[in-house]
């Protein structure tokens, strides 16, 4: 009965998403109060409804249901629990669930932390959310519905993908989704400026939160995608131009220059234009990722889909979201009046420069991923772009980007001075330039990309170190600087402290591919490795070789790593799970290739020595950390019913 109860639930989940959407929007068109009253318990009541079924679908997992479709190709009784649990956003029926669940949580945290906005601009706001659910829960209950049931019920199951079964895949996707899925706030808030005609910088200053906040959770997320595929892949990269990665790096991108746009709409009232159309942009990029990964169309460690009615339905729900919204945009932009006026070096051109560099470098992975499927789509011939166009064209394109990164937050609104600019920042770009002409010449000589890497990474560090100079010189004291400050500061000593972790682990690693008998060793960055042999070690659904291999530096021992070649029992698939010790300033990875010999007692060892690589992912986290602080700036938390504007006229631009 609990499949049943979850059907059900998503059956009464899209009806109350409908009722979110129709009659609010009717209201607030109408002006009818009490129709708009209706947004907030019927988005709550949606919420309530889809965690059922989520909750339904997480029990038949836990129970090992194998009446259920989606259980038995999904998981297995001998998985662990803790990746029974998440099996149920393993699959693509439950990863859509997913989503409807984190959408209606967003819907129901703007319908509870809205109270101080007006009455139609909240309806319109939920009243467009409830669209986007009931297209995401149609999608479930006509193509992808979790809670099929299999008759006669399977005996067991074919086991959780092995590529999902990590500890980072149980915090990766929904962190991941939170993101994905908080652009729609903006989205959603967006199109409801331009229904209401109301574009003004109070619009923006509602907007600001919630997308920030959107933006930290796909930050985290990301980061935390990339640390998977290094630990778990085998393979010791960290990003590797997948799709399917692109199709989170593609909103992300568009996200960043949104945040930015947005403090310039809010503290001078222009760039409204901009605002809004990267606030749909963000969002249908976000749903263009979507139907790449459950469409089938990409071949990928991420993709689950492969069934050509669900790829035609998300198809179809794109073409009506994106090509609706910027129908709209069309039809309201000519009527939005310009906003405050700026110079040509100031702020604000800054931003709009920052913004223009953005959207050109989210161009080219939007190229590189998409111009292989349209050429196979077309019949002519398969193609495959991956990292070696990604490096030679997006890294040169978003350098400028993280050279205005140090400028941008130090010049003045409406109007700087070039030459008060460079008199404020002459010591931190010689020493920036310095830095990164030097210190490649201390390692390995000169290499251009580490250069350029370096001398960017610091740029950014010491500008924002002046930042915070200035900011006290002028009487201020650090625990009085607004949150608002600190989280743009720490987001941008993220980005040097990522960057610089880049530079060191994308030039300097090191790796060595040997064969090795019991007995051998081989010397890599100083380091001796010593291979011990495999012994055979039962796991709960698996059995592995584990190697043991002795790392010691200059005679004397360090550690002992173990990599494992795991064999599942369900699905026969072999995994490489490599080892790792972790350090500050270094990685040691050591992954296990195959047997050489009857006998395994000769392997393929594959060896890496990565500095630094540690520093992607402190980095990313310091974003992330940055965003959320952003966000919780005291002058989000008071009301601003006396901002808004008496007439609805469009103000915009």
């Amino acid at each position: 009965m609990i499949p049943e109860l979850g059907h059900f639930a998503l059956i009464v989940a899209l009806l109350l998403a409908l009722t979110q959407a129709i009659l609010p929007l009717y209201g607030a068109q109408r002006g009818n109060l009490t129709l708009m009253s209706v947004a907030r318990p019927a988005a709550q009541g949606q919420f309530v409804f889809v965690a059922i079924a989520f909750g339904c679908l997480a029990y038949s997992f836990l129970t090992n249901d194998f009446s259920v479709e989606n259980v038995a190709r999904n998981s297995f009784s001998q998985l662990p629990e803790i990746y029974r649990f998440t099996a149920t956003w393993g699959s693509h029926e439950g990863s859509m669930l997913l989503w409807a669940l984190i959408l209606g949580f967003w819907t129901t945290a703007v319908s509870v932390f809205s109270r101080h906005l007006p009455d139609d601009m909240v309806a319109r706001v939920i009243g467009i959310m409830g669209l986007i659910s009931s297209g995401f829960l149609a999608f479930l209950l006509t193509t992808s519905n979790p809670f099929l049931r299999l008759l006669p019920a399977a005996a067991d199951g074919r086991d959780m993908n092995p590529l999902l079964q990590d500890p980072g895949m149980v915090i990766h996707p929904p962190m991941l989704y939170m993101g994905y899925v908080g652009f729609s706030v903006a989205f959603a808030f967006a199109i409801a400026a331009l229904l209401s005609g109301r574009l003004d910088a109070a619009w923006a200053r509602w907007s600001r939160p919630w997308t920030t906040v959107a933006w930290a959770f796909l930050t985290f997320g990301i980061g935390l995608g990339s640390w998977w595929a290094y630990n778990e892949l085998g393979w010791g990269g960290w990003w590797f131009w997948d799709p399917t990665e692109n199709a989170s790096f593609m909103p992300w991108l568009a996200g960043t220059a949104l945040i930015h746009s947005l403090a310039v709409t809010e503290k001078r009232g222009a760039f409204k234009a901009w605002t809004v159309l990267l606030a749909l942009t963000a969002f249908s990029l976000s749903l263009l990722g979507t139907f790449l990964v459950r469409s089938g169309v990409l071949s990928s460690v991420h993709a689950f889909a492969t069934d050509p009615a669900r790829g035609a339905f998300i198809l179809g729900f794109l073409v009506v979201v994106i090509g609706g919204s910027l129908a709209l945009f069309a039809w309201r932009a000519p009527k939005m009046l310009t906003g405050g006026r700026f110079t040509w070096f100031s702020r604000e051109a800054l931003l709009l420069s920052n913004n223009v560099v953005l959207l050109a470098a989210l161009g080219t992975v939007l190229l590189g991923t998409l111009y292989p499927l349209l050429l196979d789509a077309l019949g002519m011939g398969k193609i495959s772009v991956g990292a070696p166009y990604f490096n030679a064209v997006f890294v040169p394109v978003i350098a400028p980007a993280l050279f205005l990164m140090g400028i941008g937050p130090l010049a003045r609104w409406k109007e700087a001075s070039l030459p008060d600019m460079v008199a404020r920042l002459k010591w931190a770009l010689a020493i920036s330039v310095a830095t990164g002409l030097l210190l490649p010449l201390t390692l390995k000589g000169f290499n251009p990309w580490a250069t350029l890497g370096f001398t960017l990474s610091v740029w950014i560090a010491l500008t924002v170190l002046i930042g915070f100079r200035e900011r006290l010189k002028h009487g201020g004291r650090l625990n009085s600087l607004p949150r608002g400050f600190w989280g743009m500061q720490l987001a941008h000593l993220g980005m040097a402290w990522g960057v610089a972790g880049i530079t060191l682990v994308a030039n300097y690693q090191q790796e060595h591919d040997v064969r090795m008998n019991v007995g051998d060793h081989t010397q890599l960055a100083g380091y001796t490795f010593t291979f011990q042999g495999t012994t055979e070690r039962p796991g709960p659904n698996y059995r592995a070789a584990r190697g043991t291999v002795e790392v010691s530096q200059n005679g004397k021992k360090l550690f002992v790593l173990h990599p494992e070649k795991r064999i599942y029992n369900a699905s026969g698939m072999p995994m490489t799970e490599a080892a790792i010790n972790y350090n500050f300033f270094r990685d040691i990875y050591v992954a296990l290739g195959e047997p050489l010999d009857d006998q395994a007692t000769t392997w393929v060892v594959r060896i890496f020595h990565k500095p630094f690589i540690n520093w992607l992912w402190i980095g990313a986290l310091f974003m992330a950390i940055g965003g959320f602080l952003a966000a919780s700036d005291r002058r989000y938390r008071i009301a601003v019913k006396a901002l808004v504007p008496g007439n609805t006229a469009v103000q915009g631009a």
